[in-house]
């Protein structure tokens, strides 16, 4: 008997994040990835963006599986929100699923609702009496798959995130063994990601951390930072490897590194030898010159946590960043957090230590570029070709790739498709179908899933960051303050967020006011104009929102 063929994206498709691929296969559900997208800045408020389910929900009963293929939160972590709902194995290698449960804890809910089941990054095993391929992958977190769906026409790949890569240890291999199996019977349809199918060559050697690194190790006098996003685990192994051959001792500074961290080296992914390691309790006993300290979070986080502690206003008093400290910012922006990495890169040169930045055209994501696309293609020379996992000016220039490839592709095989829109493939062939899936954002706010509308996010804009008015009195005469500060906040912060806002707004006000009546002419005016200023970043750093602040300032002479 044939099999009937629906493949749709819920997500992924045309944006960046929550990527959600649907593969029904004679009404089996094989779902690939359910990750969240960051939001932007005309989606105040809100923490992630998770697709659309009703799809899954209305269909739960017929999901066989999800198929978690590496372990970055917009590939995995709308599973936290839509689990619940549309329950089913979740099939992924330990890394995966340590990844997946540590994101789920991070968005405060219980990992052990999950039904997982770890498989191997290669490995053949059956779903619902059907035949799955994974085969490992090179992408920056560890045991990363691409996967393979056998059919009675041929085999559906989805590549994943990958680079072609030949040198890299076990955890991150290139597996073409694996890749040539599945090789060996035709590929129905090429699934590949489309993030940098515009960039000529391969994306090998350049997200390699290590040539950025060894520089800052040679001219750091005292100790050394290193930010790293929580998923960049590759990366994070960098780190330590180089410090290890440098005969260091590794940090990690705060909690939260601690806690994404340990899993991952509890998984095997990560291996720091105990005379390299120092409990962040212990840093004192050291000279500063053997330290390697790595900070890691999510997102914009990370570059708030920078410039706290650039500013002196991190949590751990023990440290504070000193002239002969060296901080290597090895986590780049995004569209989205343009804003918070300029303050913080900002803050760390304001500091006065050493500041390498990681450029972006010299430091990519480990995804696939134009050579490491025409390599899988020209080995599966697929039926149909699909590109996926992009915006649309990425799947556009993937698709004409295909077609220049002499592949026997064309404009009839290869498919560039919108989220929610259909592709079936039967007896008749392949062919895009009219009829459209749900699809969609749902927004996530704190607990919240999908509650809130575009007149509430409207709402917001105009009030969601708030107030805070800043009121004292001075003599310009005497060089005092005579009374205050006070400040009061409407709609910004509220319990300890709020205190601790309120503590920093005052001890900026206080300080840039004093500066100011130490000066010889006082004025006013400029006075003002800096508080604001110099209050609006600590702000920003502190929690990512950006309050009206009004200084009210009365000189009585």
């Amino acid at each position: 008997m044939n099999d009937k063929i629906r493949i749709v994206s819920l997500g992924g498709l045309d944006e960046e994040g929550k990527n959600c691929l649907v593969i029904d296969i004679n009404g089996d559900l094989f779902v690939v990835g359910c990750g969240v997208m960051e939001p932007d800045k005309t989606k105040p408020g809100v923490d992630y963006v998770i697709p659309r389910f009703d799809y899954l929900e209305e269909n739960k009963e017929k999901i066989k599986g999800y198929f978690l293929l590496h372990g970055h939160d917009d590939e995995i972590g709308g599973l936290a929100y839509v689990y619940p709902k549309a329950p089913a194995p979740i099939y992924g290698s330990k890394v995966t699923l340590s990844m997946l449960s540590i994101f789920t804890r991070h968005v405060k809910r219980d990992p052990s609702m999950y039904d997982l089941h770890p498989v191997e990054p290669s490995s053949v095993f059956q779903v619902a009496g059907r035949t799955i391929h994974f085969f490992h992958t090179a992408h920056n977190i560890a045991d990363s798959s691409g996967m393979a769906i056998e059919t009675s026409y041929g085999n559906i790949v989805i590549t994943g995130d990958y680079v072609v890569e030949n040198a890299a240890d076990k955890a991150y291999l290139n597996d073409m063994n694996a890749l040539a199996i599945i090789a060996e019977k035709p590929t129905l349809a090429l699934l590949p990601e489309s993030v940098y199918a515009t960039r000529p060559g391969y994306t090998a050697p350049l997200y390699k951390l290590t040539p950025h690194l060894s520089e800052a190790f040679k001219k750091a006098k005292g100790r050394i930072f290193v930010s790293i996003f929580s998923t960049d685990i590759y990366n994070v192994d960098e780190v330590i490897r180089l410090a290890v051959a440098n005969r260091k001792k590794i940090v990690f500074y705060d909690s939260t590194t601690k806690a994404v961290l340990e899993p991952i080296i509890a998984s095997g992914a990560l291996s720091i030898p105990k005379e390299n390691f120092v409990p962040s309790d212990d840093i004192l006993r050291h000279k500063d010159s053997d330290l390697v300290f790595i900070m890691v979070a999510f997102g914009a986080k990370l570059f708030r946590k920078i410039a706290l502690l650039a500013t002196g206003a991190n949590e751990d008093k023990r440290i504070r960043l000193k002239d002969t400290d060296h901080f290597v910012v090895a986590s780049l922006s995004t569209d989205n957090t343009e804003l918070e990495y300029t303050d913080a890169v900002d803050e760390l040169f304001r500091c006065g230590c050493g500041v390498t930045i990681v450029p972006k055209k010299q430091f990519l994501r480990m995804h696939a570029s134009e050579e490491d696309l025409k390599m899988l293609a020209s080995i599966l020379k697929p039926q149909y070709y699909i590109p996926v996992k992009g915006f649309y000016k990425d799947l556009l220039a993937n698709a004409m790739l295909a077609l220049s490839m002499g592949l026997n592709l064309s404009h009839q095989n290869v498919f560039v498709v919108e989220n929610g829109m259909s592709i079936l493939i039967d007896e008749k062939g392949g062919r895009i179908f009219d009829e459209k899936i749900p699809h969609g954002d749902l927004m996530i706010d704190g607990s919240g899933v999908g509650d809130i509308s575009e007149n509430v996010l409207a709402d917001r804009e105009k009030l969601a960051e708030g107030v805070m008015v800043l009121a004292m009195t001075i003599s310009s005469s005497r060089r005092e303050i005579v009374a205050g500060p006070e400040v009061a906040m409407r709609g910004y912060l509220i319990q300890k967020e709020g205190e601790a806002a309120q503590k920093e707004a005052a001890r900026i006000f206080v300080a840039t006011v004093n500066e100011f009546l130490s000066r010889f002419d006082v004025n006013l005016d400029e006075m003002k104009q800096n508080v604001y200023e110099r209050v609006l970043r600590g702000l920003r750093r502190l929690s990512g929102q950006v309050p009206m602040v009004l200084p009210l300032i009365v000189d009585i002479g």
